[in-house]
């Protein structure tokens, strides 16, 4: 399986500097992935531009492949950077929302058991 970070650009030029920014915004998302799925999972990051209405639109689609699911977020805005901000935020909301389903159960009784304790 293939691991890590992979950029395509769809009927576009991906540059340097828009890589390098992807990688400081998507590639740092590892950390709200749970330990034990960090080994097996990839992320694809698919950009795109395209015109319409005499307006320059871009596109960022991202697909991060974990263990029991698959997150997919797609957003357009104005600037490439714009799309790819957008896309954090929304796939950080998503990650919180695995690691909380998929991530370490005796963490979970240990709140339980805390808020049992108070009642």
């Amino acid at each position: 399986m293939k691991k890590g970070l992979h950029i395509d650009g769809v009927h576009s030029v991906v540059t340097k500097d828009i890589k390098k920014y992807v990688q400081q915004k998507i590639g740092l998302l590892e950390k709200y992935v749970p330990m034990k799925a960090r080994e097996s999972f990839h992320t694809d990051v698919k950009l795109k531009e395209g015109k319409a209405q005499d307006k320059l639109k871009c596109t960022c689609e991202v697909i991060m492949h974990l263990p029991h699911a698959t997150l997919t977020v797609h957003e357009r805005a104005l600037t490439m950077t714009a799309a790819i901000d957008m896309c954090e935020d929304k796939l950080k909301i998503q990650l919180k929302k695995y690691k909380d389903t998929h991530g370490e159960p005796h963490l979970h009784r240990r709140l339980i058991n805390r808020f049992r304790r108070k009642a």
